[in-house]
């Protein structure tokens, strides 16, 4: 049974940091193409970042280009989402998705497995 558990959010006031975490377990971890999204309320859910298996490709939503860095390790199974210089436009619940592939792909509808989410909260 696949299962993806995000981790990592919180409250931080603008211009702040923080990093997510997403565990993995249940998939060979090293083949999926990983993705994290955002949803915040009233809002349809946003591609934020996105990352080959091997960590050497990335690709990031233009609103977070510069600012937030995704990474994974292999052999602890774990997808990251470092964010700095925070705003209160990045409140929202963030989830982790993996999709078998070798494309990086922004499609919710291409992912096959998703997390619970994470909530992130970002004061002015």
């Amino acid at each position: 049974q696949v299962q993806l558990v995000e981790s990592g959010g919180g409250l931080v006031q603008a211009g702040g940091s923080l990093r997510l975490s997403c565990a993995a377990s249940g998939r060979t971890f090293s083949r999926d193409i990983m993705g994290w999204f955002r949803q915040a309320p009233g809002k349809e859910r946003e591609f934020v970042a996105g990352i080959s298996g091997s960590g050497g490709r990335t690709y990031y939503s233009d609103s977070v280009k510069g600012r937030f860095t995704i990474s994974r390790d292999n052999a602890k199974n774990t997808l990251y989402l470092q964010m700095t210089s925070l705003k209160p436009e990045d409140t929202a619940v963030y989830v982790c998705a993996a999709r078998t592939g070798a494309t990086i792909t922004t499609a919710t509808a291409r992912y096959d497995y998703w997390g619970q989410g994470t909530q992130v909260t970002v004061s002015s």
